[in-house]
């Protein structure tokens, strides 16, 4: 799926008219008869209506709002904001898109699941689901001083990742629409904001397993056959009873076996499916599937950015023609409970001044799980610095050891780190992109809010990537937990309800009382994969260790080879030390796919 959204002017009409293999591309129009949606898309993904003369609506993605609720809506519509009721009321994950008397309104999802990109076209504002549809069409190559921050671990922080890497192109905000006008001006209007964690966990727990309940009808009323991972693990095994459940769609499972014989997710994966009857199972064997960090030195087929999940895109490939043999087109995962399902310790920070009186327990057990020291823990509950200090600060500790497991971590999130292997100049740009955000608001007011729907939003994000590869192998890539009603609804329970130690996250529990078997909802184990990395680190360490004979990082002097190499091919006494190489490998990986990063800009910079 691919489509440029354009302006009810005759400058938008000349556009289309210029977008390369338009004779071959769907179209729908604005009333006027001007192209306004130009593209590709799956029919059965959309869902258009009519009111009159000049108003249309149309949701293009998975979704169980039909014609007759898009129809009601649009009928009271007056105005773009007028449509605010109807959005925040679309289940699923979609586009949603309106042509009101010559204005438009165009938004994706609040989690980045499905995007909105905009840049100016000679004078006139044009859109696109894809940022890269539009760099063809401005001409903007890459902006290589931003490449610098996509060496940034564990992630990139808000708002830092909101500048796409095409020039000339801009990123649509998740809680906005954009208001384009036939004029060839736009408005980005904010319509949506989070919501309180004011809600007790069991009336929390009825409205999420609502809202999962819808979700997973969005993937599977079309019916036919259904594919999800079963890894074992509490997320995955949710959503297929759900599947199972909501009918009419076949389920078939996908699971691969883990290297490492003491982990039991493999027990709890064939308990879930003794009770999955009329599901087909299939499992492979790990000999039988691409280990991690395979096939990187192969083009990268999504060239919007570095992929998100490079040490394991060769295998959910792989995974994706298995499942596309057995006749699957619609493939679930788990991705996201683990984002929205338990608080992460900065929940503390908040709870210390919400309720004051309940706070010392969960400080005190948070401390002891951890083994934080009383006057570091002190010092990090007294730090009031608002996000956009606190994120100007941590410019100062881009390269430093990372936190220590005992070191508190109660900021607005984790400890941010460039790579050992990363240059001085690629440090002192990215603490230049660091203290220009001294004024950036926060996601949510709250740290954990924002935490936690940093996360969702990051992986979102994952997931449309994700679906842009496996679409073209025929399977969609569908995550409903980042559905923005289910995000909605697990965001609205209370932080301290979230961060209870049993049963393990709690919400979800709550949720699927009487949808999954207590026996499987018991689980009191949580298995790791750091046998994969070490087993695919192993494996294809010396075609890794290669790249750096050439390293278009290293041409752009934002990156050490020697420094790298010795990353790879050295030893690694824990599986932490392997993350910060996922990043610099991806952002390789991707610009040996891209043409336009033969730019002429430079950085100099040798070596750390």
């Amino acid at each position: 799926m691919g489509f440029l959204i354009l302006p009810d002017s005759a400058e938008g009409s000349a556009i289309a008219e210029a977008v390369p293999g338009r004779p071959t591309s769907q179209v729908i129009t604005h009333a006027s008869g001007r192209p306004w949606l130009v593209g590709e898309w799956d029919p059965e993904n959309v869902v258009e209506v009519t009111d009159g003369p000049g108003s249309l609506l149309v949701l293009i993605g998975c979704t169980t709002v039909d014609a007759s609720q898009l129809r009601q809506a649009l009928a009271r519509a007056r105005t773009l904001q007028d449509l605010d009721a109807l959005v925040r009321t679309v289940t699923g994950a979609a586009h949603a898109l309106a042509s009101l008397d010559g204005r438009v309104r165009a938004q994706g999802t609040v989690t980045m699941t499905h995007q909105v990109y905009y840049a100016r076209v000679g004078g006139t504002t044009v859109a696109a689901d894809c940022a890269d549809a539009l760099a063809a069409l401005v001409g903007g190559g890459i902006d290589e001083e931003l490449i610098a921050r996509q060496l940034l671990v564990p992630i990139i922080p808000w708002p830092l990742a909101e500048t796409p890497l095409w020039r000339g192109v801009h990123r649509l905000p998740g809680d906005c629409f954009l208001d384009l006008r036939p004029d060839g001006t736009h408005h980005a209007v904010r319509w949506w904001t989070p919501p309180e964690p004011d809600t007790d966990l069991r009336p929390g727990a009825d409205a999420l397993r609502s809202a999962l309940v819808e979700a997973v009808s969005a993937r599977s009323r079309r019916g036919g056959i259904i594919s999800a991972d079963l890894s074992g693990g509490m997320d995955s095994t949710s959503l297929c009873f759900l599947i199972g459940d909501s009918g009419p769609a076949e389920l078939v499972t996908s699971r691969w076996e883990a290297s490492d014989p003491a982990h039991d997710d493999w027990l709890w994966a064939e308990r879930a499916a003794a009770e999955l009857r009329g599901a087909e199972h299939l499992v492979t064997a790990p000999e039988d599937m691409p280990r991690w960090y395979a096939d990187l030195a192969v083009p990268n087929e999504d060239p919007e950015a570095p992929s998100p999940l490079i040490r394991t895109q060769a295998r959910q490939l792989a995974q994706v023609q298995q499942v596309a043999e057995r006749g699957s087109t619609r493939h679930v995962t788990g991705h996201g409970g683990d984002e929205l399902f338990a608080a992460l310790p900065t929940y503390l920070h908040d709870l210390a001044r919400s309720r004051p009186m309940a706070a010392p327990r969960h400080i005190r057990r948070a401390a002891a799980l951890y083994r934080w020291k009383r006057l570091p823990t002190l010092r990090a509950l007294l730090d009031a610095r608002p996000y956009g200090q606190w994120l100007a600060a941590s410019a100062d500790s881009l390269t430093a050891a990372p936190p220590l497991p005992g070191e508190p971590t109660l900021g607005w999130g984790g400890g941010v780190r460039m790579p050992s292997w990363a240059t001085p100049t690629a440090v002192e740009t990215v603490r230049r992109m660091f203290r220009s955000c001294a004024d950036a608001e926060p996601l949510a007011r709250q740290r954990g809010q924002h935490s936690a729907l940093e996360m969702a939003r990051e992986c979102g994000s994952a997931v449309r990537r994700v679906d842009r590869l496996t679409s073209r192998h025929g399977v969609a890539w569908h995550a409903p937990y980042v559905d923005d009603r289910v995000v909605e609804a697990a965001l609205s329970i209370s932080l301290a309800d979230r961060a209870r130690t049993t049963p393990y996250k709690p919400p979800l529990t709550a949720a699927m009382r009487g949808i999954v078997p207590d026996r499987i909802l018991g689980r009191p184990t949580k298995a790791e994969f750091s046998a994969e990395a070490y087993a695919g680190l192993q494996r294809h360490k010396r075609e890794l260790a290669e790249l750096c004979d050439d390293l278009r990082l290293a041409r752009m002097g934002l990156v050490d080879p020697e420094a790298l190499r010795a990353a790879i091919l050295g030893l690694h006494i824990s599986a932490r030390s392997l993350i910060p190489l996922d990043a610099t490998l991806a952002c390789e990986s991707w610009l040996r796919s891209i043409p336009a990063s033969k730019g002429t800009t430079r950085f100099p910079g040798g070596r750390r």
